[in-house]
């Protein structure tokens, strides 16, 4: 004998409140998605939950994308999620004889990459950093660094003096996870680090108590990965281009323009670190040298 969808729903949410002690909103949540699932259920004529189908889950998942007000595919995820829930609870209850849900999908999400600005942009968000003081030219050397090298902000932050091989126009990154890699550094990049080092650093680092950090902040000490992420955005702003501007926006430029300039994809994961250890054993082969070559003949600001 089966039971009907609505009791169904009603032992089921009862369940989230009392035994599993769910919050509020998430029962307030579940009850909203399931009243779409027994209404879409209902118009397909079915009342006892033992007869509904995978491909009727599957019907409801697609309803909620389309029509006149169609949800997010975020948001149908968590409308599939309650039913899921729902069958998953009734099964395990002995309410119905199998969970038809178990196997359907919820819709994928949209890529979060950010929009690749055009070398035109860069150029021009780079100009965003106007004026000789020791704050502008500190954050035109860490733009043109973050475009240069793929840094992560964090990366471009833990940058020390030492790290930057002038004469071979390297510099050590260290990533997450305690990884650390050496990439090229484009000359306009080096020339922007130079100026900062021989204007500004020097009246920056005499308000400090002494620190290996390159790039510093106001009082001295190692430039943080908020204030690096308001100098971008600041730059943005001077340039117009704040819609397009997140703290990944240069390292993603980077990469796309690397692989456009005809850089090969394993010398760009290797660039931007992105390997996993058994990826880092396929490019082993790629040697410090190797990669400045590609970056110079790939990168639009290696040689500029």
């Amino acid at each position: 004998m089966g039971v009907a969808v609505g009791a169904a729903v009603e032992a089921f949410l009862h369940h989230l409140t009392v035994e599993r002690g769910s919050a509020a909103n998430t029962v307030a949540s579940y009850t909203a998605d399931l009243r779409r699932y027994t209404a879409h259920l209902a118009g397909l004529g079915i009342d006892d939950l033992a007869a509904v189908r995978e491909a009727d889950v599957g019907a409801f998942v697609a309803a909620l994308r389309s029509g006149p007000s169609p949800l997010a595919a975020s948001s149908a995820g968590r409308a599939l999620a309650a039913v899921r829930g729902l069958h998953r609870f009734a099964a395990r209850d002995g309410l119905v004889p199998d969970d038809v849900a178990r196997a359907v999908t919820p819709p994928a999400l949209p890529s979060t990459l950010p929009r690749a600005l055009g070398v035109d942009e860069v150029d021009q968000l780079l100009a965003g950093c106007i004026g000789d003081g020791p704050v502008a030219l500190r954050d035109r050397a860490l733009l043109e660094l973050l475009y240069s090298t793929g840094a992560r902000i964090s990366e471009a932050v833990g940058i020390d003096r030492d790290d930057l091989d002038v004469d071979g126009r390297t510099v050590l990154l260290r990533g997450k996870g305690g990884k650390q890699r050496i990439v090229p550094v484009g000359r306009p990049a080096l020339a922007a680090v130079d100026a900062y080092r021989v204007r500004a650093r020097p009246a920056l680092a005499a308000k400090g108590r002494g620190t290996p950090a390159l790039l510093l902040n106001a009082r001295g000490a190692r430039l943080s990965r908020q204030s690096a992420w308001h100098a971008l955005r600041g730059a943005a702003e001077v340039a117009g281009l704040t819609a397009d501007v997140s703290p990944h926006t240069l390292r993603h430029c980077f990469a796309t323009h690397l692989l456009a300039g005809g850089a090969d994809v394993r010398t760009v994961q290797e660039l931007l670190g992105h390997a996993s250890v058994t990826t880092t054993q396929i490019y082993t082969h790629v040697t410090v040298d190797a990669l400045r070559e590609v970056y110079a003949t790939s990168h639009p600001r290696a040689l500029a």
